[in-house]
């Protein structure tokens, strides 16, 4: 994929009276989008984009708060129907939980199409948390705090190889190598707090990939800088610029806000087409 990755979610735009906010909850994996403002053309744009984005990142759920969001045609019922249906094709599936106030039309129409089968519905953020914390799909996880020092990126490759032994993913290794020990090396010089790594698999069989998500408690998303031309040519270790390596090397990869900080994950994939070998 491109370098510069699509999948950056911020929070640079001021709170305005048409805003979509996203933030995940790295013990859970959950991402929290709150949506703000009268449904239009730009609203339904802004959602859409976050919403592909938070879905890239593959979270074991995600909570769509609408109590800001006036509907009063339900127009935008397509959309959540839409966001169900992707996130139960996701292998593992993302849980998808939309809270909203029941006797308003998009709740009406949402009950009227029969969404309450696959789509459900809670009467407050905090009912979607409990409920998902039960529901979301069980997946094996290895994590890994660490202090903000370079010098912990050599237990951040110790961890991914010891997951990519234990999950049958040695084909995934020697990138996840790569990517886990740049995103610990920004994490550590850039943000200057203590680190969280989490490794999990995702789907199976041939489409088996690895997830790597660094938590660190820093907001400021990470930048993607162009190389400065110098008599040795570019280099790769100036501030943002090892970024470019992870894209390389990534399947996916992107950032967005956490409770108290800020998440950088990225997903790895076989890139070969008839066997299971790195590059």
């Amino acid at each position: 994929m491109a370098a510069d990755s699509p999948h950056l979610i911020g929070w640079s735009e001021p709170v305005t009276d048409t805003s979509v906010k996203a933030v995940i909850d790295p013990d859970t994996a959950i991402i929290e989008v709150t949506l703000t403002g009268r449904w239009d053309r730009e609203l339904s744009w802004k959602a859409r984009t976050v919403l592909d984005k938070c879905l890239a990142e593959h979270p074991t759920g995600m909570i769509v708060d609408l109590h800001r969001l006036a509907d009063p045609r339900a127009v935008s019922v397509p959309l959540w129907l839409t966001l169900c249906a992707q996130g139960a094709a996701m292998q593992p599936p993302i849980a998808i939980a939309v809270c909203l106030p029941a006797p308003i039309p998009l709740a009406r129409r949402l009950r009227r199409l029969g969404a309450r089968d696959f789509l459900v519905t809670y009467a407050s953020v905090q009912q979607a948390h409990a409920a998902l914390a039960d529901r979301r799909p069980l997946i094996d996880r290895m994590h890994l705090a660490l202090p903000p020092d370079p010098a912990a990126a050599a237990l951040a490759r110790s961890l991914v190889s010891d997951a990519c032994r234990g999950w049958d993913l040695a084909h995934l290794r020697q990138r996840g190598l790569l990517v886990a020990s740049e995103l610990v090396v920004n994490a550590a010089e850039h943000a200057g707090t203590d680190i969280e790594v989490i490794v999990s698999p995702r789907g199976t069989g041939g489409s088996a990939a690895l997830h790597l998500a660094i938590y660190d408690g820093h907001p400021a998303l990470p930048e993607i800088r162009d190389p400065v031309p110098g008599p040795l040519g570019p280099s790769l270790t100036d501030r943002g610029l090892g970024l470019r390596i992870v894209g390389a090397a990534a399947s996916a990869w992107g950032a967005m806000p956490a409770r108290g900080g800020k998440l950088v994950w990225a997903i790895l994939r076989d890139r070969s087409e008839g066997g299971r070998h790195e590059p």
